[in-house]
């Protein structure tokens, strides 16, 4: 037996209507090319990879999450933590890849060759194999034991059943489908190590199998990692501290579908601010005489992102010294600003590049909470957050 899906109330049904309005006005322009689609698309992947990470303690800087993307060095990321990026990075492509193959079947050695693929770095953690004893879930801030899992023989009868449960759940909205196939999953804390990560990339591998959009633009693992308190906290709520199949998964489906919302919100927002920023650059370029190639890399300097010569090189397809002077114009204009010396320099925002994004981006549209209750709900049950 596993958690067994909740059917959605009148709350949760107008939240899923919006979402999928949201999804689907983003699809609808998503089909009109657009110069800025693709950075766009590889910051938010960056951002899941950023944030499903830092979840597990990871202090993830977000260029460091593109770098892996990119099969870069890392910036700042030490060894372990750069090794952990890449293991995620290379899961998500495998989620990418399958999105659109109409012959992938998602199965128990899908699931296990996800887990091989993110941890296989480190194979002192049994990565693809299941545990073969007790686990619990430790509170390092406490130092108490939160949440143990079922019987390590029981494992893979149960993961065999969630796959059966998500190959004949035709009838449960994809988003909530999603959401359960976490849940289960982080419960039944199938492996040693990455059962979070592993739960949080099938959320997103779920998702892109049943059309929802493309998974760098459907996933909450950004959101999940600025909200893991609440994260956590909703867990504990949810699983009462063991495997307990039987309660409630309500207010799990629920803290999802918020998730959902807010990031729908959050990706349609981005996109809109993208086009007003490069409208912006094309006025600069024209301005000042720069060439179109500029564009991704002011782009990326708004995003916070640092700027790598070798990555510039690489992206625009030009010789070292064509890249050198680009970039020494870009910062005698105040666009950009070298740091470091000569073999570690990056380039970041500049003043003059901060105060046109400032100038784009200064009239937001706040972002709606379609469950504003659900936050001071949380916060009341306190407790224990890992």
């Amino acid at each position: 037996m596993i958690f067994s899906t909740p059917n959605p109330d009148a709350e949760d049904q107008q939240a899923l209507e919006q979402i999928h309005a949201y999804r689907a006005e983003l699809a609808d322009v998503m089909r009109i090319p657009r110069r800025w689609a693709g950075g766009l698309r590889r910051s938010m992947l960056a951002r899941a990879i950023q944030g499903s990470n830092s979840i597990e303690g990871y202090a993830v800087r977000v260029d460091d999450a593109v770098a892996a993307l990119d099969d870069e060095e890392a910036l700042s990321a030490d060894e372990q933590t750069f090794a952990e990026i890449r293991g995620y990075r290379q899961a998500l492509g495998y989620v990418l890849a399958m999105a659109g193959d109409a012959d992938f079947t998602l199965d128990v050695a899908a699931v296990r060759a996800m887990h091989f693929m993110m941890l296989s770095h480190d194979l002192s953690k049994s990565p693809g194999s299941y545990r073969r004893r007790e686990i619990y879930v430790h509170d390092e801030k406490t130092g108490e034991n939160v949440y143990e899992g079922p019987s390590a023989e029981d494992v893979p009868g149960l993961v065999e059943e969630l796959v059966a449960e998500l190959a004949s759940a035709s009838g449960v909205d994809m988003l909530v489908r999603a959401a359960m196939a976490h849940l289960n999953l982080v419960m039944i804390h199938p492996f040693r190590d990455g059962n979070g990560r592993m739960a949080r990339a099938l959320q997103t591998l779920v998702l892109s199998q049943c059309g929802i959009g493309e998974p760098a633009f459907s996933s909450i693992e950004e959101w999940l990692g600025s909200n893991t308190e609440d994260y956590y906290r909703v867990l504990a709520l949810t699983g009462a501290g063991s495997w307990q199949p039987e309660r409630s998964a309500e207010l799990w489906v629920k803290f999802n579908l918020r998730a959902h919302h807010i990031q729908a919100q959050t990706v349609a927002r981005r996109y809109r601010e993208a086009g007003r920023l490069w409208l912006a650059f094309d006025r600069l370029s024209e301005e000042f005489k720069l060439p179109d190639r500029v564009a991704d890399e002011l782009f990326d300097a708004t995003l916070g992102f640092r700027i790598r010569r070798s990555t510039y090189v690489r992206r625009a397809g030009i010789e070292q010294r064509t890249a050198t002077r680009d970039l020494a114009r870009l910062t005698e204009l105040g666009l950009l600003r070298p740091v470091g010396e000569t073999k570690g320099r990056h380039y970041v925002m500049g003043d003059r590049l901060a105060a046109v994004r400032k100038q784009e981006l200064q009239a937001r549209t706040p972002v709606v909470d379609p469950y504003p209750w659900m936050r001071q709900r949380l916060a009341a049950a306190g407790g224990p957050l890992h």
